[in-house]
């Protein structure tokens, strides 16, 4: 029997590759959200997929799982078969927080996933109910100290940066008050709005309507810079905090396996939406945030060095 020489199965491997991914997708592709509809997460997903789906002239169907630190998302997305069929929404959270956070994370970012490509960038605004006699950090420091462990913040669960914004805020404060998770960030939106709660640290996409609508108002932005989309808004740091600076991040991930000529067919997918999309991002206060899979490769490990610090100064876990 004659062997075909390795180097023309490469070739052939060469050629088959790229018309496979032209032919992609054939079928509507299963979007994981590892979180409710609704939240920031949601809203970046769809945009993103609303773009693509037009873009490469298929579906993309959205599958929200909300859970506590998108456990359920994420295992329903790793254990998917890697024909690029089913992708899935990532961010800080799912990818760099939880290594450090979860004691037992039913998967491994390296190990697990394929890191498609970064979308967008922002901040989190931090937001207190109208009825809070505060309208800076400043004033929301000094009520603090005044009433210690009397305060409390709203998160859609531990580990989120919603949560991990309020433990850092406390920390470099040397305040304390108490933190509240709910199991979505619309129900934390519902009870700040209501005054159950006393003040949150959410994404832009979610809480900016809430306060543009006046219904909670917005002290600063926990990003090293100011907001596109409220440039009046100091950051923390400037507005009495030194070195506190919290940015958030939202990608495309895949489970592992899944063929190179497909990732980069998404990836330049991200790229052009991204560019499409700027003004739409930047009204709801992200930015374009694009690269390649290796360097958001090299993105995500430092940003797991980043946040397991904070995590491990915070001393938050998930079991």
């Amino acid at each position: 029997m004659t062997r075909t020489p390795p180097a023309l199965l490469f070739l052939l491997a060469c050629c088959i590759a790229p018309a496979f991914a032209a032919q992609y997708p054939e079928r509507p592709i299963r979007y994981i959200v590892p979180s409710a509809a609704g939240g920031g997460a949601d809203i970046s997903a769809r945009l993103l997929t609303s773009h693509l789906s037009t873009q490469l002239k298929q579906q993309f169907v959205i599958d929200n799982r909300p859970s506590s630190a998108g456990l359920i998302g994420m295992e329903l997305l790793v254990r998917a078969r890697p024909d690029g069929y089913t992708l899935g929404y990532g961010n800080m959270t799912y990818l760099a927080i939880n290594p450090s956070l979860v004691a037992k994370l039913p998967y491994k970012v390296e190990r697990d996933l394929e890191l498609v490509g970064q979308f967008t960038s922002g901040q989190n605004i931090l937001a207190v109910r109208p009825s809070l006699p505060v309208k800076s950090v400043a004033e929301l420091i000094a009520h603090l100290r005044n009433n210690p462990g009397k305060l409390s913040f709203a998160s859609s669960g531990n580990g989120t940066t919603l949560h991990l914004s309020g433990e850092l805020f406390k920390q470099l404060t040397g305040t304390d008050m108490v933190h509240v998770p709910y199991k979505a960030v619309q129900q934390a939106i519902t009870e700040l709005i209501a005054g159950q709660v006393d003040l949150i640290f959410d994404n832009q996409p979610s809480i900016g309507p809430h306060v543009l609508a006046g219904r909670v108002r917005a002290l600063a932005v926990t990003g090293p810079a100011h907001s596109i989309a409220f440039p009046e808004l100091p950051t923390i740091a400037e507005a009495g905090v030194p070195g506190y600076a919290i940015t958030t991040w939202t990608a495309m991930v895949a489970p592992k396996g899944v063929s190179g000529a497909i990732i980069t067919r998404l990836n330049a997918g991200i790229a052009e939406a991204c560019a499409a999309l700027r003004q739409k991002l930047e009204a709801t206060g992200q930015e374009c945030a694009t690269k390649s899979p290796a360097e958001f490769a090299r993105f995500v490990k430092n940003e797991q060095a980043k946040w397991g610090d904070i995590v491990r100064k915070s001393g938050a876990k998930v079991d």
